[in-house]
């Protein structure tokens, strides 16, 4: 019994630290991800051909860091783009730098 909760409560801090933002999170990495997986799906979306509009236009769905990480998570959800939590940790730390710039 002991030994079993030491086991998930070091499973826990280590998914803790994995998804919490101070995550030393890779932004080439998160380029590199943007890049593969979703800058095809959103030039098609935009019309434009151009997959980074949707970040910059006025009337953008994501207003702050939290919402910038669900919309990651529910793309890679209902896309299946198969994304390791690191993944998205660094595909939000690449768009916010890139095109947010929230603190």
């Amino acid at each position: 019994m002991f030994k079993k909760s030491i086991i998930t409560a070091t499973l826990t801090v280590a998914c803790t630290v994995i998804a919490s933002p101070g995550f030393s999170a890779d932004v080439n990495n998160g380029k590199t991800l943007h890049q593969a997986k979703c800058y095809q799906c959103h030039a098609q979306k935009s019309g434009l051909g151009n997959g980074d509009i949707i970040y910059t236009r006025a009337d953008r769905k994501v207003k702050d860091p939290a919402r910038l990480k669900f919309m990651v998570g529910m793309c890679n959800t209902e896309m299946r783009l198969d994304l390791f939590p690191e993944d998205e940790a660094d595909l939000v730390a690449y768009l916010n730098q890139q095109f947010y710039k929230f603190k």
